[in-house]
């Protein structure tokens, strides 16, 4: 919980969004907080403590917090493309609505933070395809497909960005729960979308942490492997066999 207060002691103290702009949505100086239980915690141990930090920052700084993912009981309030909607300009009059009410907080954004999203949540890929094209449109229409929310992918969320310093776009995306939506299947729907327009992909990236799991069952789906197995892998089998080896405690 330090460090989460150190994040928002900078961040209000550099940021005043009064003033910002850029390519993507964001309602909050600190956007989004999202806690990922990895190893040793469960997802219920998780929700309770992002429930206890939304509570922190908004008794220390009067951001409103809204929660998400697992840490919101309201289905309709779960989804951060949803929360985010209208973004910081659009919080003002978003937040008089009832059914906007933060979790904590005043009903009113601050005047230049904004209000912040907290939760707990499977591990995200933030996962981008680059097309072969400068036309942001294809990019739009393709997102559009891939997306959960217009009927594409149930975990995806996708937006189409230009990349004007290489004169191409991208469809940039977040994948909320890969064990849902594969990342070789999100990769293999845009390849077709984009084959529609004859547009190539040009390139792809992660940006961030990957879990192990999501490359294994891609490397598993383009090699068709059989018999295929995480232990299969020598670092995961060096690993296996020096944890056996520590001491118990």
């Amino acid at each position: 919980m330090p460090a989460v207060k150190e994040l928002y002691r900078r961040a209000l103290e550099k940021i005043d969004l009064r003033s910002h702009k850029g390519e993507h949505p964001r309602m909050g100086a600190v956007d989004v907080v999202p806690f990922v239980p990895i190893q040793d915690v469960t997802m219920e141990e998780t929700i309770a403590f992002s429930v206890e930090v939304a509570k922190m920052i908004n008794e220390t700084y009067k951001v409103p917090v809204y929660l998400y993912e697992e840490s919101q009981k309201q289905a309709d309030r779960k989804n951060l493309a949803a929360i985010r909607k209208g973004e910081f300009e659009g919080l003002p009059e978003k937040m008089k609505k009832p059914e906007w009410k933060p979790d904590f907080g005043e009903c009113a954004p601050h005047v230049s933070a904004g209000a912040s999203v907290v939760g707990a949540r499977m591990p995200l890929i933030a996962f981008n395809v680059n097309l072969g094209t400068s036309d942001i449109k294809i990019a739009d229409k393709i997102a559009k497909a891939v997306r959960g929310i217009s009927g594409g992918l149930s975990s995806v969320k996708g937006m189409g960005v230009e990349l004007k310093e290489r004169n191409i776009v991208q469809v940039s995306m977040n994948m909320v729960n890969y064990k849902k939506s594969p990342l070789f299947r999100v990769f293999e729907m845009i390849k077709a979308e984009a084959e529609r327009y004859g547009v190539p992909i040009v390139g792809s990236e992660i940006i961030g942490l990957v879990p192990q799991d999501a490359l294994f069952e891609t490397a598993e789906y383009y090699l068709r492997c059989e018999n295929y197995a995480p232990t299969c892998v020598l670092e995961n089998k060096i690993n296996g066999v020096l944890h056996s080896m520590l001491p118990k405690a």
